[in-house]
């Protein structure tokens, strides 16, 4: 069994690996690096991949 101390780092890793490229990719798009926090929301997640996907992306409108 792991206790609490236990799952920190597998959460950090998991923060690290996909935070970061997630964030640089937010910012190309042209988005504010913050909404990279619906990375990490269950079905939230999956609903703002779709969002960016299909939307016009600040950076290459003008």
């Amino acid at each position: 069994m792991m206790n609490g101390s236990g799952m920190l780092l597998p959460l950090v890793g998991y923060l690290v690996l996909i935070g970061i490229p997630a964030a640089v990719i937010v910012g190309k798009a042209g988005y504010s690096k913050a909404w990279v926090i619906l990375a990490f929301i269950p079905v939230v997640n999956l609903i703002a991949l779709w969002v960016f996907a299909f939307s016009k992306w600040p950076a290459l409108r003008g």
